[in-house]
């Protein structure tokens, strides 16, 4: 057995040691780690101040992995794969509540809006995802733009939502094939009355279900796509089978009444149903595993997405056909609309598409945090065992089972109410990042952009952020509209002082958003609008898990991160002085 000293990666044998988790010399020893620990404020400026380079994501980090993940992923699998990770069960929830208490027939507008929102966000991962194709995704392009630090702080909340996401599927699942079963969504779970309410149902099938799509996602990145566009195919026509089932009982006078909520209504549903359409930003972690980042990614990301939007609205039109918004379901809208119109049957049709669509939720939920993981692992900012990618089947194996378990843990033992309060600000946190990244990096460029422009581009941002959750507060404690004339055109201006009076330090090689910096600009100012619309106990759980981050940070990450960085830097500078050797050497 080896330990490779450059990336910590065991090359063989199949236990774990501590030099697999830790083999960075601040952990050799007691005093290498008091002595780093006594260093904390000269480290952490190091790595606040401190930007990755494209070239470093691209090559030296992924070296670490030792072996290469496979590119066999082209833009069909790509458009599968952003439909199968967002077009899940959500629809048959969200749609029913945002429409009878939020947004009445006019829930199609809030569909099409919080559609264009998250297209904003797709256009700016694109960009990053076909510039620096790797598996890190968000994590990657905030390490080069924004720093160690933010980039940590991001993926620990994006990777506590994919637990809680994958976590929160798997338990629908075994819900949803209980309704199939036409038995109670508890009937397949094993009560333990001892324990307390939402934690004392324990959930098998749930596990059962994460361990077989485990085995998928461990299997081979292409065959998971297979089953993924397959499994994305049938859902797509059950879809399209229940709209068309729907529409031949349809009441066009459901919709004389349209919008009867108003524009907050449809502001307010816009709002909640835009987490309808996370999960997109998985598939930004695929870029490694794409034979051409440039072509395919945009194609995919946007491809999909135009589906996903194109279904959402056909779906919520058809449910206001058949049913009055007044007596739609919060909590099961299409069964029950079915019900109601005489077609009984139609509910074990809605069961078995909210199946296939969880399905592949939960592999494209796998897959994302287990690439996101592994660059992650790569940094040392997480245990660089997380790192190894199996050579025979070219996907991240370690990363990949870590995860599982994690997902599965949860799953088990938590209700599926307790884990849908969950949803979290976390998701928009990052999409606002990577807006705000994605500005920096066309507008910023070290030691090549003055001084005064540095400056003035940070003032501008400070005001395009502040006018945004500005407009976010006041919608959310106040009817009135005064507000608006000071916090959009302060955003307004801020952003044409942007593009009036800065020159783009660097643009796109293959593929670039356009109307920069308008459209990364909305982004922002959409991403903290709708996160001001989010529960207290989503704001609570993000500031306390962003505290527990930042501790295990100072203690550990930063250290290990920090010696890893030197490590490779001596590598790349050992390697350079040799080419350079070799070069002086040639021409004698």
């Amino acid at each position: 057995m080896m330990i490779d000293n450059t990336n910590g990666i065991r090359k063989g044998g199949c236990m774990w040691r501590k030099e697999d988790f830790l083999p960075e010399e601040s952990f050799q020893s007691w005093r290498n780690y008091v002595n780093a620990l006594s260093n904390i404020k000269t480290r952490l400026k190091d790595r606040l101040l401190t930007r990755s380079l494209d070239s470093l994501e691209l090559q030296e980090l992924r070296a670490c992995s030792e072996h290469e993940m496979k590119k066999s992923l082209n833009w069909w699998d790509l458009i599968w794969f952003g439909v199968g990770a967002v077009l899940g069960a959500g629809i048959f929830v969200l749609t029913g509540e945002a429409a009878r208490n939020d947004a009445g027939p006019a829930v199609i507008v809030s569909y099409f809006i919080s559609g264009i929102s998250a297209m904003l966000s797709v256009l700016c991962y694109s960009e990053f995802a076909v510039e620096l194709p790797v598996a890190g995704g968000s994590f990657s392009y905030l390490r080069v733009e924004l720093g160690d630090f933010v980039a940590y702080i991001a993926a620990g909340n994006i990777l506590f939502e994919y637990v809680i996401s994958g976590a929160g599927v798997a338990r629908a699942w075994t819900s949803y094939f209980a309704t199939l079963c036409s038995r109670e969504p508890n009937s397949f779970r094993i009560h333990a009355p001892s324990l307390p309410e939402d934690y004392n149902y324990f959930d098998p099938i749930a596990i059962a279900v994460s361990v077989v799509v485990c085995i998928c996602a461990c299997w081979s990145i292409k065959g998971s796509s297979r089953f993924n566009s397959i499994a994305s195919v049938i859902h797509i026509f059950v879809l399209f089978f229940i709209v068309i089932v729907g529409l031949t009982k349809a009441n066009p006078a459901n919709f004389a009444t349209f919008a009867p909520f108003g524009i907050r209504g449809i502001l307010r549903g816009s709002a909640m149903l835009f987490f309808a359409y996370v999960g997109f930003d998985g598939v930004a972690t695929l870029g490694e595993e794409t034979k051409n980042p440039g072509r395919d990614i945009p194609v995919g990301l946007i491809g999909s997405m135009l589906i996903i939007v194109s279904v959402y609205c056909l779906l919520s039109a058809t449910l206001i056909f058949m049913q009055p918004y007044t007596q739609i379901d919060a909590n099961a809208p299409f069964t029950l609309a079915f019900q109601a119109v005489g077609l009984n049957w139609a509910k074990f049709v809605v069961a078995l598409g909210a199946l296939k669509g969880m399905t592949t939720v939960l592999l494209a939920n796998i897959i994302g945090q287990a690439r996101y993981f592994t660059h992650i692992g790569r940094t040392h900012m997480a245990p660089p065992l997380l790192a190894a990618i199996n050579g025979k089947t070219g996907t991240p194996v370690n990363a990949t089972v870590i995860m599982t378990v994690a997902n599965s843990i949860v799953a088990f033992f938590t209700s599926l109410d307790v884990l849908s309060n969950l949803l979290s600000i976390a998701t928009l946190f990052i999409f606002s990042l990577v807006a705000l990244a994605l500005l920096v990096r066309r507008y910023y460029v070290a030691g090549e952009t003055s001084d005064y422009d540095r400056k003035k581009l940070t003032i501008l941002l400070v005001l395009i952020l502040g006018s945004s959750i500005g407009t976010a507060v006041y919608f959310a404690v106040s009817e009135g509209w005064i507000g608006y004339a000071v916090t959009l055109p302060i955003w307004f201006l801020s952003t044409l002082g942007i593009q009036l009076t800065l020159k783009q330090a660097k643009k796109p090689k293959l593929w670039g958003v356009p109307l920069v910096p308008w459209l990364p600009s909305a982004s922002i100012a959409v991403n903290l609008f709708i996160m001001g619309s989010v529960d207290g106990e989503s704001v609570i759980r993000f500031t306390i898990w962003t505290a527990i981050l930042i501790v295990y940070y100072l203690l550990v990450a930063l250290h290990a991160s920090y010696d890893a960085a030197k490590e490779i830097q001596r590598i790349a500078d050992a390697t350079t002085n040799l080419e350079a050797e070799m070069t002086t050497q040639e021409n004698c």
